[in-house]
C-alpha cells in the first residue's frame, strides 16, 4: 500500500511516534530516513523496491557507494545520510560494549562484532584495543580484502597497540560467504599475531570470526596458545 491510501494515523512516522520504532517494517523504517521517493513511486514504494534489489536491508545499507549510487534517486546526499546512520548505530554499540566491559558481558562484545562485520561485502579485519582492565581504548578495522597471513601485518598491529598503549587486543573478521567456521589460515594468522604481540607484552585474548548471525571464537575452541 502507498502512503497516500493510508489513514493518517497508520503512516510510518505517526505509527512510531505512537508506537515505538519496533512496530515499523524495514520498508517503513527507511521510508522515514528517505523522506521521498523517486520517479512516480512514492517514498514506501521507493523504499520496497531499493530493498528488493539488494535482498535485504542490511544488504543496502552496507553496499559500496558506488552499487549503492548506481540506484535511481540515491545520489550524493543520500548515500551520505544512510551511511551516517550506520555510523551511529555502530557507535551506539560499541559505547555499550565500553559501558559494560568486554570481560564481563562477552555477549556484548559478540553482539557489536556482528553488527560491525555482518553485513560487509569483501573480508574485513578489525581490532579491539584495550586497556588493562579490558576496557575497549578504541576500535579499528586494520585489512581488507581476502583475509590470510599475507595480508594481515602482525608489524602494523603491533605499531597501533603502542600507539593506544594497549595491554591486550581481540581482533575478528569476516567471512563474506555466510559460513563462520575458522580456516586453517585463519588459526595461522592467530598463531603469528599472538607471537608477535608477546614481543611487545601485549595479550592477543581471542580471534573471532563472524559469519552471517554467528560468531566463533577460537580462544573457546581451544586454538590459540595459553599465556
Amino acid at each position: 500500500m502507498s502512503i497516500k491510501g493510508m489513514m493518517p494515523e497508520e503512516r510510518p512516522r505517526e505509527r512510531l511516534l505512537n508506537r515505538g520504532a519496533k512496530a515499523l517494517s524495514d520498508v517503513e523504517l527507511l521510508a522515514l530516513l528517505l523522506r521521498t521517493g523517486h520517479q512516480g513511486q512514492d517514498v514506501l514504494e521507493f523504499s520496497r523496491t531499493l530493498i528488493q534489489h539488494f535482498g535485504s536491508l542490511g544488504s543496502l545499507l552496507h553496499a559500496p557507494m558506488h552499487e549503492l549510487m548506481q540506484q535511481p534517486g540515491i545520489g550524493p546526499a543520500r548515500y551520505a545520510e544512510i551511511k551516517a546512520v550506520i555510523e551511529l548505530a555502530e557507535r551506539h554499540c560499541l559505547e555499550e560494549v565500553q559501558r559494560q566491559g568486554v570481560l564481563c558481558d562477552p555477549a556484548a562484545t559478540r553482539k557489536f562484532l556482528t553488527s560491525w562485520l555482518r553485513h560487509r561485502t569483501q573480508e574485513v579485519f578489525a581490532c579491539l584495543f584495550l586497556d588493562t582492565q579490558n576496557r575497549i581504548i578504541a576500535a579499528r578495522e586494520m585489512f581488507y580484502g581476502t583475509i590470510d597471513c599475507a595480508s594481515v601485518h602482525p608489524r602494523e598491529i603491533v605499531r597501533v597497540c603502542l600507539q593506544y598503549n594497549a595491554a591486550a587486543i581481540i581482533v575478528a573478521h569476516n567471512h563474506p560467504s555466510g559460513v563462520a567456521e575458522p580456516s586453517g589460515a585463519d588459526r595461522q594468522i592467530t598463531d603469528t599475531l599472538q607471537r608477535a604481540l608477546r614481543l611487545v607484552d601485549v595479550r592477543l585474548l581471542d580471534h573471532m570470526v563472524i559469519g552471517g548471525s554467528q560468531c566463533i571464537s577460537l580462544a573457546e575452541r581451544g586454538w590459540m596458545q595459553p599465556g
